[in-house]
Formats: C-alpha cells, structure tokens, sequence
C-alpha cells in the first residue's frame, strides 16, 4: 500500500519554544522552486508520494473552470477555499449554487461547524446546528455542481471517482503536476483526493501560481484568473485572522494550507514552496512556508517576520506568552 515518507526521511522544519525549553519538534519535507521553476531548496524527501489534502484545492478549482464553470472574482475564491464558514462565505457559496439552479441541498459535503469562532457562537446562541454549506469545504463542491449542470452531468454523483467531472479532475491534476496519479484516496469532506510526489505538488502550484491570464493557452489564462482573484479577494480564501488570508492580504503569497500539515505557496516573484509535516501537525506550516520563501529571497525578512507575528504562534503558560512556534531553520 502506497504511503507518505518515513521518519527517517524526514528534516526538522519547527520547533514549540516554551521558556527557552525546546518542547516539541515537528519533521517534514519541504522543497523549494525558483520563479523559473528550477529547484532551488529540498529538505527531506520530496519524490516520495504525498497527499496534499486542501492544498490541492486549486488544481480542483482550475478543472472546474475548464470544464465550463462560469466563476469569477469572489466566486471564484470560494471555490479555491477552505472557508471559515461566516455569513459572508456563505453567502457567495449559496450564489454558486443559486446561479447552477441548485440549492443546499444538493451539496454532498459533511454537516459541519463554521471554524470561524464568533460565527459558531452565533448559531449556537440561535440553536442552528451543523450544516453542510458551513462546511470549509462547500464552496469547491458548490463549484463542482455549477461544473456538473453546466456539462449536463449527474449531479447526485458528483463525488464518484469514475465521475465525468472526477475524471476530468484528475486529468488536470496529472497534467499540471506531471506525473501519474499514484493512489486515490476520499478526503474529509468526500471528494476524491491523490497521492502524489511533493516535488510534483509543488511544480503544479508553481504553473498555476505563475500564469496569466493574457497566456495564449487556456489552461493558463483560467490559473492565472484564480490566483487573480484569490489576491483581490483574500477573505475568500479562508477567513478573518485566519493564516491563508493573512498571507495574502499583508504579502500577496498566494497561500493554500491543507489538513495534515500541508502547505504551498507562491510569492508575488513566482518563488513556489510545498511542504508536508509528517505528524500532521497544520500549526507551523504557514511560518515554515515563509521562511522558506525568504531564504529564498522572495520576501523580505521585516515584512516575514511582522506577517509571523499576526499568526497563531504564541506559546502560553499561565496566560501570558511564554514562548513560540518557530521554523527550526
């Protein structure tokens, strides 16, 4: 059976500080591409296979759009996202839905909580329970349906694997990437999700990451009109005070995280990093991910260093900062 890479394959990338006590570690793979898209950085081991969870969102995102998706500026952004859930998020996925002639029902996300905590207080407080558009994840299904109707596919079917749209998904994914799919697997919120090389995670972000949308290929013209709107719409991609929209909004590094301790992102030079922490750990990746597009030289230290302190990084005993969550390089 296929697997992630062991132990002993793996680099440190961070470390949890408490009172100048080194408490835990967390070890990965992470690599580096340059705006060219040549190898610049590998830590640990980056051909053995992964699975980029939410951080394949984008490639998702992107068949949806070439299959027929009409979806742009916020929409757009949802469909990339693993949302919040706030009423503002919700709101743009009902209009997918709404515009495919569809409704909430129609999702085949799991009933969830919005991770967006004043959010969650609110409903609570109104004794609404989970819901499926809540889910961080119904903004790339509502995209998947608006795919569906528009190629007059099976809508109730949508998350088979040997779906049209599925199908279709895979192709992009095994052409971006440049390499086979090498296992399926179902993720969180039941869509089909891959196994593939860190290395080939990476070069996919990167070729999404870096196009334009005035490409003579339409492929292309489609990945550089979601990074588009990704960056102007940054709430989209996450939520308030969250680490993907914090990226974005204060250094314009296209940010996707996934569960399990995945991130890649894409610095406005189209310096590229993927990087998976094998304990599953998501509580370090997007700092791990900076340092690493800094050591590269694609953002500045000053500007790394104040985006670091706006995320959740604090160590605390006692209910004061005791220490922090740092990259170990």
């Amino acid at each position: 059976m296929p697997q992630t890479f062991p132990v002993s394959s793996s680099v440190e990338l961070a470390v949890v500080e408490r009172s100048g006590f080194i408490e835990s570690r967390h070890a990965g793979a992470a690599i580096v591409l340059a705006p060219d898209g040549t190898v610049i950085e590998q830590l640990g081991d980056v051909t053995a296979l992964v699975i980029a969870r939410s951080s394949l969102k984008p490639l998702q995102a992107l068949a949806c759009l070439t299959a027929g998706a009409q979806l742009d500026g916020e929409r757009l952004g949802l469909a990339t996202a693993s949302h919040a859930g706030t009423d503002r998020h919700v709101e743009v996925v009902r209009e997918i839905l709404t515009s495919a002639g569809l409704g909430e029902d129609d999702l085949r996300c799991p009933p969830a909580w919005p991770s967006d905590t004043p959010t969650r207080d609110e409903l609570v407080r109104e004794l609404v329970g989970q819901t499926r558009i809540r889910m961080n994840c119904s903004g790339k299904h509502a995209a998947m349906l608006a795919t569906c109707v528009a190629n007059e596919w099976d809508t109730a079917t949508y998350l088979d694997i040997n779906h049209p749209l599925q199908m279709h998904i895979r192709e992009v994914i095994e052409r971006l990437t440049g390499e086979k799919i090498a296992a399926t697997a179902i993720d969180g919120c039941g869509a089909p999700v891959y196994a593939l090389t860190l290395a080939g995670v990476a070069r996919a972000i990167h070729r999404v990451g870096t196009a334009s949308t005035s490409s003579p290929f339409a492929l292309h013209r489609s990945a550089g009109a979601l990074v588009e709107a990704v960056r102007a719409h940054p709430w989209t991609i996450d939520g308030p005070g969250r680490p993907d929209t914090i990226v974005n909004e204060r250094l314009g590094v296209f940010a996707k995280g996934g569960a399990e301790g995945f991130m890649v992102m894409v610095a406005p030079d189209g310096t590229t990093t993927a990087l998976k922490i094998l304990d599953g750990s998501s509580r370090a990746a997007a700092a791990v991910g900076l340092r690493l597009l800094e050591r590269a030289g694609a953002l500045g230290a000053s500007d790394v260093l104040d985006t670091l302190a706006r995320l959740s990084l604090s160590v605390f005993g006692g209910g004061s900062v005791v220490g922090t969550i740092h990259p170990a390089f």
